[in-house]
């Protein structure tokens, strides 16, 4: 056993200690080495009725990352559905395309959208820091073009899946991921050809700053994601050595990328009037708006970071259901 010696007395080293704790899923210790659990931090029964029909895909063999796909069981139409991607959140720390609570809206947006739903994991901090699960959320748009040009497809997809119909939607760390796929793709997707993204659905995206908005620094303290909890995440997830005001986190940081020139698809902006990330929303929508971009923006009043997850069934749910249905009829081809 190794030891350091103090006044003369010898003494064991210290054991390691924990330094950050999220949700009762992930602790990191001072020493540097983590434990993730096995077991979701939301744990809420599976609400599979076989409406719904789904399975896994290896997207990604070098990182061991897969995606789950959903379809309407019964679905019978000759005309095919619309693509919706749905990218969990966590601060991107935590979370999983396998979690209940990911797959029980994962099966609500198949439905109530009438929608190929494709719902992809992406490495998580701080074992992989940013911009890992930005990166991730590349490949898995890129598995979307591979399917869409195989010369063997997977017709359980290819069947019913309309590849010129893709939409991008992210939920709070994952509406940061979606951000940075329209900004990177551009308006057109032209790289992904076959594949065409028509829109971008930002769920309460996980952007931050150095400065405090008015809500992060009066919100309340105990809210769902509480301020104490945002600035974890980003001091768990961002590069080491950076601030906040990186562009992977600030999309109106002083090195980021100038959106007022980039030509982007349209997007919905979705925001929780309680939500303390609601003023960062309500900025990029009002910029981009300001700078001739086709951008919705939808205020659900008094409600919380992720609502739409944590009670899918909530009047505010459904209504946000709607909104998405509507977004998607207006941008199809």
């Amino acid at each position: 056993m190794s030891q350091t010696t103090s006044n003369n007395s010898a003494t064991s080293e210290s054991p390691p200690y924990e330094v950050d704790e999220c949700r009762g899923v992930l602790r990191v210790y001072s020493d540097g080495s983590i434990w993730r659990s096995s077991e979701p931090s939301f744990k809420v029964p599976v609400n599979d009725d076989g409406s719904v029909a789904w399975k896994d895909v290896l997207f990604d063999p070098t990182n061991n990352l897969r995606l789950r796909l959903y379809k309407p069981a019964n679905f019978t139409s000759s005309t095919k559905l619309p693509i919706f991607y749905y990218i969990h959140g966590g601060g991107f720390c935590i979370g999983s395309r396998a979690w209940p609570n990911c797959q029980n809206y994962c099966f609500k947006l198949a439905l109530g959208l009438q929608a190929v739903i494709v719902s992809p994991d992406y490495r998580l901090a701080p074992e992989n820091r940013l911009p890992a699960a930005i990166e991730d959320g590349f490949t898995a748009v890129k598995w979307l073009k591979a399917q869409a040009s195989a010369e063997e497809p997977d017709t359980w997809l290819t069947e019913v899946a309309d590849f010129g119909n893709v939409f991008i939607s992210g939920d709070s760390a994952g509406g940061n991921i979606a951000h940075h796929l329209a900004v990177g793709l551009e308006a057109g997707s032209p790289e992904l050809a076959p594949v065409r993204v028509r829109g971008y659905v930002l769920l309460a995206p996980f952007f931050g700053g150095t400065v405090r908005t008015k809500l992060e620094a009066e919100g309340p303290k105990e809210a769902f994601l509480n301020l104490e909890l945002i600035d974890r995440f980003w001091r768990l997830s961002i590069p080491k050595g950076e601030t906040t005001d990186h562009p992977l986190v600030n999309p109106f940081g002083p090195n980021s990328r100038n959106l007022e020139t980039t030509n982007l698809d349209p997007i919905l902006m979705v925001v929780g009037g309680s939500d303390l990330l609601k003023d960062r929303g309500k900025e990029y929508a009002d910029k981009l708006k300001s700078w001739g971009k086709k951008v919705e923006y939808a205020e659900f009043e008094n409600e919380q970071h992720g609502f739409f997850t944590i009670n899918p069934d909530s009047d505010p749910s459904l209504k946000l259901m709607s909104v998405i249905k509507a977004f998607i009829s207006q941008n199809s081809c």
